[in-house]
């Protein structure tokens, strides 16, 4: 038995990425499109003294997970 001939050929598969390319160009300039950035969180000053260390969230998560 034969087996059919693959229909995928390299200028079908040029001519799908530069679709794609387009799409997200025109995505990119549709002004309904932009998206806002959320708020930065503000830094404190560090201490005086030096000391910057801070227990965050992320840290009281990281030692959650060195426990034995």
């Amino acid at each position: 038995m034969s087996q059919p001939k693959s229909k995928l050929s390299r200028r079908t598969l040029f001519v799908g990425a530069g679709t794609v390319g387009a799409v997200a160009a025109a995505a990119t300039l549709l002004p309904g499109a932009v998206q806002e950035t959320a708020a930065t969180p503000e830094t404190k000053e560090p201490p005086a003294k030096g000391g910057g260390y801070q227990l965050t969230e992320h840290v009281k998560r990281y030692y959650q997970t060195t426990l034995v």
